[in-house]
């Protein structure tokens, strides 16, 4: 044999061996490598009621600024070393392109770190925080911050959407895009057969569970509370508040007094305000680097993302998004849903979550452990990055690894992503 012909067969059984010794499974993304792209620093404001709550007289931008200062002062962070920041946001004009680039600036981050502002609907948060990890894991970046913010006491509402031209409105799967989604939700609900005694059943346990959550004070090690001026709407009387707890979470919600409240969308429907997510205020933030990098820099490393997914479904079939898109997440992770820890899925509608978890068969007893945006609410872009804080928190306490988040995504689209704690 051949010098050449030797070494080609070494290189060869050095192949051989290594694909048998390669870990499957959950093993593999419990392996830590220099090149993980982790997080080592995820927090979140309080979520509160649109149009009510402690943030209605509190604009994004002031939201963004608060998160952007509490997260460069929870994780010591040197601001100049963030190059690149992207902000999920649905409602502000432009997605709030300037405003937010603003808001970094008043923070404390310099010039020389860029901002983006982007927008998929509900998923935009969890989008800004994958395109700073894929920017990181390309050597784009080094390091960069993934958030998300919305105020809807002050942008929602039916100017939100711009009207369709002609040529848009004369597509049929075109013009779905723009059907309200409380309307094709009852559309699905009806069509699949999904229950309105199944729809309040999964309310009043989101409802029970952060209740139960709120009081334990699971959600303090996530939350950075935040001072504001609010206006008494009885009194018009100006107030200093300090905000430091998520307030839509309701007590004593039960699936009888759900059976009360009059169906929203459709004379005698299934979908009401207590079995769909509230209108919110809120903001969220997530820091990421390498594992290399957050080593050299002395950073507490909370967790990494290991892969994410996005699908399209039909516009009219909105709702089944995370159905689609989990098992695509968990394909390119390696793992089987037995090997997930801990579900955060996004509760736009009780009918669509209800539905996802029947047909992917899920672990109800693992799927939104504290509560979800029935309870707390959704504050549209900012949801995404929010449930990166509220699943690291969970997975911490209760000394679990594997988690994902999902949700489902205006016009027919659903998005995941898998995490591990550290």
């Amino acid at each position: 044999m051949s010098p050449a012909q030797e070494r080609l067969s070494q290189v060869q059984s050095h192949l051989a061996s290594s694909e048998v010794d390669i870990p499957r499974g959950k093993e593999s993304i419990l392996r830590k490598s220099p090149d993980d792209i982790v997080v080592t620093c995820a927090l979140r404001t309080p979520i509160t009621r649109g149009g009510k709550g402690g943030f209605k007289d509190t604009a994004a931008p002031d939201l963004l600024v608060h998160t952007f200062k509490s997260l460069i002062s929870s994780s010591g962070i040197d601001p100049s070393l963030v190059e690149d920041i992207s902000v999920g946001n649905v409602l502000a004009p432009g997605s709030g392109a300037t405003e937010f680039r603003a808001a970094a600036l008043v923070a404390g981050f310099p010039e020389t770190t860029a901002l983006k502002s982007l927008n998929r609907q509900c998923s935009s948060g969890l989008q800004a925080c994958v395109d700073i990890a894929n920017a990181i894991r390309c050597g784009m970046i080094d390091i960069g911050v993934g958030a998300g913010v919305e105020s809807m006491s002050s942008q929602y509402g039916p100017g939100a959407v711009s009207e369709f031209s002609e040529l848009l409105d004369g597509h049929r799967e075109a013009k779905n895009c723009k059907v309200p989604m409380g309307v094709l939700s009852e559309q699905m609900a009806s069509d699949r057969k999904i229950t309105r005694e199944a729809q309040d059943a999964f309310a009043a346990r989101s409802y029970q569970r952060a209740e139960a959550a709120q009081k334990a004070g699971k959600f303090r090690n996530e939350i950075v509370p935040m001072k504001v001026k609010w206006v008494d709407p009885k009194t018009d009387e100006e107030k200093e508040l300090v905000v430091d707890k998520d307030d839509g979470i309701r007590s004593a919600m039960s699936v009888e007094g759900l059976a009360k409240i009059k169906a929203a969308f459709k004379e005698g429907g299934s979908i009401h305000a207590g079995n769909a997510s509230q209108v919110s205020d809120g903001a969220a933030a997530v820091l990421l680097m390498k594992r290399s990098t957050a080593e050299k820099l002395g950073q507490k490393i909370v967790g990494k993302f290991v892969c994410s997914s996005v699908v399209g479904v039909k516009p009219l079939l909105m709702g089944i998004g995370p159905w689609k898109a989990i098992p695509v997440a968990l394909e390119k992770a390696g793992i089987g849903k037995e090997e997930v820890d801990l579900w955060e899925i996004n509760e736009a509608f009780a009918s669509q979550c209800v539905w996802c978890v029947k047909e992917l068969g899920l672990d109800e007893s693992k799927v939104n452990p504290n509560g979800g945006a029935i309870a707390f609410g959704h504050p549209l872009g900012c949801t995404g990055a929010r449930q990166v804080s509220t699943l690291f928190n969970e997975l911490g306490r209760t000394g679990k690894k594997v988690g994902v988040t999902s949700m489902c995504v205006g016009t027919g689209m659903g998005m995941a992503a898998v995490w591990v704690k550290e």
